[in-house]
């Protein structure tokens, strides 16, 4: 590895574990993860710690029981353990078996879990006693799945406990230093398969090859300068994996890593000072929780450490931003990631820019920007389209500043769906030896080569003549002062769509009498009328309970399972 800590040809391999084992030679007594090891809900008094050397030589362990027991390389292996130090430390034990993960939230709910880890066909499910008992449940779905290993007790579902797996891989006989007991792994060998949250369709199984991920490493550590020695409050699980790689202390929160709006911003607050933590990532949806509760409760510094936050998973107001940077340090970033699981990361954009400049131009229904590009990334935008797009003669480019599909390449776009393969037509256009990746969202591109977010493809209203997309249209109502947050979708099918808007409201609101509400529509409709973006939506909806959102990141919403409602 060389002196900035990227990965060079004599510290690492193909094998983006490699990473691991190079930041634990340079390393090793440093702190790789911090975890309460208290009741949770409680404040942490005490904390397990796992150093580089350890989370190394652990996961090597791991690898060696995996490959003794008989587990191959190229071999699907699903996880199902909850976000912890165990949940870091198994995955890099995967990856340097040269098995292939599987990752899929567990928030995402049993119906939609079961449907992707049978699709997926594992070879077997490394999870916790609930997991081990719903795959023993359901065998007929998993009959393929001979490899399970149990992180806890085991009962009598067969298989190896993870005790039993680092015993078998700490053995004598297993020679952790040869290469016989890791195998050889390339950049173009399959790391894992992540799904999508499934906001705008059923979740789709992308393939994460060895190279995709040091792609995506490289470009976050550089693009944001991130440096080894950093102590990262990691709330969302798949940034824990990138710290370790990085030589970044992984703070794990006490909170549930799927529900992260319902976070509990004191043990945030407690976990940060002890720290003294200088990044952060959260989705929106937990830095509005942390902004109301210090609010609230006159908490005014609550994070002095801080110098770096990340936030991702959908745009964040510019509102937001700023009450968030008036609790900050002067100094600290807020930045904001764009890309998707299929691709990431795309663009990026920092806060100051955000309130500056381009939200007042959001709020007048502009569309989000999103920034520029990260370091080899190619994109442009092309006429939207529902139908399949084979090769890149097929594509139809629009001009500068004018709204279409955005369709993105480089080094860190996934190049297929290995679950859903019929989604693949749809989404990868051929290029030559290369490809693209339509990324369903559409927006423009303006002058200084920034993309600007108009919504999800799959959420356009029809009118006729008239399309309607949900940023744009949705800015206009999330600028009223009680509005939390809206949503536009359409009653009928396309193309002769009617416009709804329905509304979640700030919780101060909600308590609203019947003839208040009334009132709050009228003026809604009227702002509505004042622009011509929104001018001939006639129908508002104020909800009784909060929009319908992503179990990932608690801030995409919905908008199909609002539509049925209608």
């Amino acid at each position: 590895m060389s002196h900035d800590g990227r990965c060079d040809t004599i510290a690492c391999t193909g094998n983006v574990a490699s990473r691991l084992s190079a930041i634990a030679a340079m390393i090793p007594g440093a702190i790789a993860i911090a975890e309460p090891s208290g009741r949770r809900g409680v404040p942490a008094t005490q904390y397990s710690l796992t150093t580089f050397e350890q989370l190394d030589r652990t996961s090597d362990e791991i690898a060696c029981g995996l490959l003794a027991w008989g587990v191959r390389p190229g071999m699907r292996l699903a996880m199902l353990v909850p976000f912890s130090s165990q949940f870091i430390t198994l995955v890099f034990a995967l990856l340097k078996s040269g098995v292939v993960t599987i990752l899929i939230d567990p928030g995402i709910g049993r119906k939609h879990l079961l449907s992707c880890l049978a699709d997926a066909k594992p070879d077997g499910i490394v999870g916790i006693p609930k997991a081990q008992l719903v795959r023993t449940l359901y065998r007929r779905k998993f009959v393929d799945a001979k490899y399970n290993v149990t992180v806890g007790r085991k009962w009598g579902w067969g298989g190896m406990t993870l005790d039993n797996i680092m015993t078998l891989g700490a053995s004598d006989a297993i020679s952790l230093n040869g290469a016989q007991a890791i195998p050889t792994i390339s950049h173009q060998d399959p790391a894992a398969i992540i799904f999508t949250t499934g906001s705008t369709g059923p979740p789709k199984g992308v393939l994460y090859t060895h190279g995709t991920f040091h792609s995506q490493i490289d470009r976050i550590r550089d693009r944001y300068e991130i440096q080894r020695g950093s102590r990262d409050l990691a709330c969302f699980p798949l940034f824990g994996l990138f710290d370790a790689v990085m030589g970044v202390t992984t703070v794990i929160p006490d909170m549930d890593a799927t529900r992260p709006a319902d976070v509990d911003p004191q043990r945030l607050i407690e976990a940060a000072e002890h720290w003294e933590v200088d990044q952060a990532f959260g989705s929106p949806a937990l830095w509005n929780t942390v902004v109301r509760y210090c609010e609230a409760n006159g908490i005014s510094n609550p994070f002095p450490t801080l110098r770096r936050i990340l936030s991702a998973g959908a745009p964040v107001p510019a509102a937001t931003l700023a009450r968030l940077r008036a609790l900050l340090h002067p100094d600290t970033d807020i930045v904001t990631p764009y890309g998707a699981t299929e691709a990431l990361p795309i663009a990026s954009i920092e806060s100051r820019q955000v309130i500056a400049r381009t939200g007042p131009a959001t709020a007048k229904g502009k569309g989000v920007c999103v920034g520029t590009r990260f370091a080899d990334v190619k994109w442009q935008v092309i006429e939207i389209t529902d139908e399949p797009l084979a090769t890149i003669d097929q594509v139809q480019p629009v001009a500068p500043g004018q709204i279409g599909e955005l369709m993105v390449g480089g080094p860190m776009v996934s190049r297929e769906y290995v679950v859903r393969d019929d989604q693949n037509s749809l989404h990868k256009v051929h290029d030559g030896d290369s490809f693209w990746h339509r990324m369903g969202d559409v927006g423009y591109i303006d002058d200084q080569d920034q993309f600007w977010f108009c919504g999800r493809k799959a959420h356009r209203v029809e009118m006729g003549d008239r399309i309607l997309l949900t940023i744009p249209c949705e800015a206009v109502f999330n600028a009223h002062p009680a509005v939390y947050r809206s949503a536009l979708v359409g009653r009928g099918a396309r193309p002769n769509q009617t416009p709804v808007v329905m509304v979640e409201l700030e919780p101060r609101y909600c308590d609203m009498a019947v003839a208040d509400r009334a009132a709050l529509r009228a003026e809604l409709l009227e702002l509505a009328g004042r622009n011509p973006i929104t001018s001939r939506i006639k129908e508002i909806i104020i909800r009784d309970k909060p929009l319908p959102v992503d179990i990932r990141h608690n801030s995409k919403i919905f908008r199909e399972k609002l539509a049925s409602e209608l």
